[in-house]
């Protein structure tokens, strides 16, 4: 069974549209739950969550809604913190996962592949959001990120040690790091859609820029407050 969890900050225009996505494109035999963890939205986030719980009380799989504080890696863990086995799946507010993703995860792990991703691909028809989108079907170490969405079996979480609350940013890549270090990941070439929000308000180029300056940056050595500032400064700006 896989419980999925979706880590939110003031994304009230698209939670809803995702958690009906899920419901339509999944089997719910296959999902325990849906934890939708708040890191204090000042929007409608919150309302939405509520509204969809209200208007889809019996459907399965149910909805829960957890408020923590912020930072991504927190959310993600306190979301994991309410499940007790099985698999986590963890996906961002605006990745829309494939058509019978569950199936998918349960798939691999049955096969014994017990963390990974899917291929991803941007709403986007600019030529390298498309090139950069076909890149990631290959398990390159390069070619990963969270808005591929992270599965993983709650044993191997566990022993991880979860995400590393130290990093504000490039928490994912962390856990990341660690499962590539065990050789247990896997890529599921069934493309997942996520925005391209950030690159159109950033620009493509001077956002992929500072996305490769902070890979750069970690590689050597830079430390989690290092790659927060330089975040701060460059694209949260």
């Amino acid at each position: 069974m896989i419980s999925i969890v979706i880590p939110v900050l003031n994304e009230a225009k698209n939670i809803a549209d995702l958690l009906a996505h899920i419901t339509q494109v999944s089997n719910p035999t296959n999902i325990t739950k849906i934890i939708v963890v708040d890191g204090g939205s000042l929007d409608d986030t919150v309302e939405e969550v509520e509204r969809f719980k209200r208007t889809h009380s019996n459907s399965n799989p149910c909805v829960e809604l957890l408020l923590t504080e912020k930072g991504r890696a927190h959310q993600m863990n306190q979301g994991a913190r309410l499940v007790k086995g099985g698999i986590l799946y963890f996906l961002h507010a605006d990745s829309f996962p494939p058509r019978g993703f569950d199936d998918l995860i349960v798939s691999e792990v049955k096969k014994g592949n017990n963390a990974g991703c899917f291929q991803m691909r941007f709403d986007s028809n600019h030529w390298w959001l498309r090139l950069a989108g076909w890149l990631t079907r290959f398990k390159w170490r390069a070619c990963r990120g969270g808005d591929q969405s992270q599965f993983i079996t709650k044993t191997l979480f566990e022993d991880i040690g979860g995400f590393d609350e130290r990093y504000t940013i490039y928490e994912d890549n962390i856990l990341i790091n660690e499962l590539y270090k065990r050789n247990e990941f896997v890529v599921i070439r069934n493309p997942l859609t996520t925005s391209c929000r950030l690159y159109e308000k950033k620009g493509v180029w001077r956002l992929q820029y500072h996305f490769w300056a902070i890979y750069i940056k970690k590689m050597f050595g830079a430390n989690p407050e290092e790659l927060y500032q330089y975040y701060k400064d460059h694209i949260a700006s």
